[in-house]
């Protein structure tokens, strides 16, 4: 069983799970079958499993796709996920960061990533081009993801991620599947990349930065709201930024009034 043999890695290689790290274990494997179902896993596939740890995943996936690029970022961990998988031709192990070390050609990711990776792991994925991710994330954090118009949790994550990926929110993980045993529940999400995009945004990155901008003023009328943003990055004095962001669509409502659609339109009326 996971548990015993987690406990006895920790024990034997003197690890304590780093809590900052968000190193909370999964030590359920009838998980993983449900995993690989939701990837819809086969024989052709490289998979990418980030966050790795000691490797009970990566080495259940072994045998159902051609190749795994397991990546940890703890090298204590990492050395014990080396011995976990010494044998298996088909699974290259990385130390590192995963959104920063070069790494070979992937198209699906099947991952428990640290909780802490959530967000960026997400934008990082939004921006490649793969068949699909099926994730662990804390649940709190997978509510953001699909939280509809004007609730507590629709913010700038909701926005960038839906016009990125379609977002499915499947099984839910209790906390008592991971040692240490975390505070909240998990769930399972599955991203896929839209084959086209609800609706495109002419500069991503400026997208994303308004997005993320709006949603610190999210009570405020937009019009308002913009005329600072867009006053530092077109480099206008405060005058004509007040009078762009006045003359924009939907100036005169709230951020979290608009949908993901109606940001698509207001960031592609401001000039490039």
């Amino acid at each position: 069983m996971s548990l015993e043999e987690t406990k006895r890695l920790l024990r034997t290689h003197r690890i304590f799970p780093n809590k900052l790290m968000g190193q909370n274990f999964m030590v359920e494997p009838s998980l993983y079958p449900k995993l690989c179902t939701y990837a819809a896993l086969s024989k052709a596939d490289v998979v990418l499993d980030a966050g790795a740890g000691f490797g009970w995943l990566t080495r259940f996936l072994a045998d159902k796709c051609q190749a795994i690029v397991a990546v940890e970022k703890d090298p204590q961990v990492a050395v014990v996920l080396r011995e976990q998988v010494k044998g298996l031709g088909n699974v290259t192990v990385i130390e590192g960061d995963v959104l920063k070390v070069a790494l070979p050609d992937f198209n699906k990711v099947i991952a428990i990533p640290p909780y802490y990776l959530s967000t960026h792991l997400v934008m990082w994925l939004l921006e490649r081009q793969i068949d699909c991710a099926v994730l662990i994330l804390q649940k709190e954090f997978a509510d953001r993801l699909v939280a509809p118009v004007g609730s507590e949790e629709y913010g700038w994550l909701t926005v960038v991620t839906s016009q990125g990926a379609e977002v499915e929110l499947l099984d839910i993980v209790p906390k008592n599947m991971f040692y240490p045993q975390p505070e909240v529940d998990s769930v399972i999400v599955k991203l896929k990349p839209w084959r086209t995009k609800p609706f495109e945004a002419k500069d991503p990155a400026f997208f994303v930065r308004m997005m993320k901008w709006l949603f610190t003023q999210r009570n405020k009328k937009l019009g308002k709201a913009l005329a600072p943003f867009i006053r530092s990055n077109f480099k206008l004095n405060k005058e004509d930024a007040e009078k762009l962001a006045l003359s924009l669509p939907f100036h005169d409502r709230r951020a979290r009034e608009l949908s993901p659609k109606d940001f698509g339109a207001l960031a592609n009326a401001l000039p490039n």
